[in-house]
């Protein structure tokens, strides 16, 4: 009977696992990292991007007896209907190109219902803030008590929607009364409403920073704590140009209501809103 040998015992040997970081020197392993943290930063960012809404409506705002709810029956039926002051939302769809349709929303400029406006942002593509420019110098602190509700609100949309297009229009220019060297009463209307709005909001984003707040400068409650006014001015000062919320355009426009004008009979739109048109169709087609 034989002896086993020692030599003759198998013997199991399980390979060593060495990290492919072993080799590499720390300024290697520094650069690895800062390129994998990179990366991962780069495709946050994408799906953050991709994931992002944007909304598909116009909302028309502004103050009551502005002309608003006139103009959706214009944009909608191509003829304007007589209209009075609107004390509920008014939804419709207007052509917006061959084949193509626009659901537009009216909300009421009454202060106890016109804060309905912030139920339709998020699906809003862009915001008409209308303004009757031929009384802007009477209620231009009222005017831009409102408009500062809306840029409140479009600055504090949240990061996974985009922020809709911004509008200011100039309404009713047919009534405005301006010497021939003044220019057209479109340019006299954009310019006072203008002027007029970054002088009365300039004046609340002023008794914000003062500590007075906004509620002594416009409706009774209103609220104190509200956003929407840093600009990129010099001293913070509000210019529309400067607004940290986006672009604002500004146009000006006007609508018959009534008996139809000769050239209209015959086909030729005058209703005064194609610049308005002309906004829509670009801001629309827009990717």
């Amino acid at each position: 009977m034989g002896v086993e040998s020692p030599s003759d015992e198998t013997v199991s040997v399980t390979p060593e696992v060495v990290p492919f970081t072993n080799g590499l020197s720390p300024q290697s392993l520094l650069l690895l990292s800062l390129a994998l943290v990179v990366g991962l930063l780069i495709v946050i960012a994408f799906s953050r991007r991709k994931s992002r809404s944007r909304g598909t409506a116009l909302l028309l705002v502004g103050p009551s007896d502005a002309g608003k709810t006139a103009m959706l029956s214009t944009l909608a039926f191509t003829g304007t209907l007589p209209s009075h002051t609107s004390l509920q939302v008014n939804t419709s769809i207007m052509p917006l190109s061959p084949g193509s349709i626009l659901p537009v929303i009216d909300i009421p400029g009454h202060p106890r219902i016109r804060d309905q406006f912030q139920e339709h942002l998020v699906n809003a593509r862009a915001v008409v803030f209308v303004v009757d420019a031929s009384t802007i110098s009477r209620n231009g602190s009222t005017v831009a008590e409102h408009l500062h509700h809306v840029l409140n609100a479009i600055t504090s949309l949240p990061p996974s929607h985009f922020s809709p297009a911004l509008l200011i229009l100039a309404n009713k220019c047919d009534l405005m009364k301006t010497a021939t060297s003044s220019g057209s009463p479109t340019d006299v209307a954009i310019s006072r409403v203008r002027t007029i709005l970054e002088r009365e909001l300039e004046k609340r984003r002023e008794a914000q920073s003062s500590g007075m707040g906004v509620e002594g400068l416009g409706a009774e409650g209103e609220r104190s704590d509200m956003g929407g006014l840093d600009c990129s001015s010099p001293g913070g000062i509000f210019k529309f140009a400067d607004w940290e919320g986006g672009e604002v355009d500004f146009a000006g426009t006007w609508v018959n209501v009534g008996e139809l004008k000769d050239d209209e009979k015959e086909g030729v739109a005058t209703d005064g809103l194609a610049s308005l048109r002309s906004w829509l169709g670009v801001t629309f087609t827009m990717t």
